[in-house]
């Protein structure tokens, strides 16, 4: 079982800036491939973003792709950058764990089988 919790979240100005983190427990976190998606009110939630097991990889959603950036370290942290942000950018974030890693950068829900609890993010006009 792995155990997932993001924090970061908050309030902030539109154009300002905010980084997530999701701290994932419980195996091997350098074999674990992390992705971040998020669910405004009345949406399905959505893919922002995904990184390979290694870091080496990255993919990102059109709508967030150039201001946002997901990151990790070594020990069993995952990391999303969002810089730009823009009112339609105000969600719940949940980060996901997809384990043990498929060999591409996985884009559905349903390809995650551990999710944390989502962290909100509000940006104000």
């Amino acid at each position: 079982q792995v155990h997932v919790v993001e924090s970061g979240g908050g309030l902030v100005q539109a154009e300002g800036s905010l980084r997530l983190s999701c701290a994932a427990s419980g195996g091997a976190f350098n074999t674990y491939t992390m992705g971040w998606f998020r669910q405004a009110p009345g949406k399905e939630r959505e893919f922002v973003a995904a990184i390979t097991r290694s870091g080496s990889s990255t993919y990102y959603a059109d709508s967030v792709k150039g201001r946002f950036t997901i990151s990790r370290d070594v020990k069993n942290t995952v990391y999303l950058q969002m810089n730009s942000l823009k009112p339609e950018d105000t969600a719940v974030y949940y980060c996901a764990v997809r384990y043990p890693s498929y060999a591409y950068l996985p884009k559905k829900e349903e390809e995650y089988n551990f999710w944390g609890q989502g962290t909100q993010v509000t940006v104000s006009s």
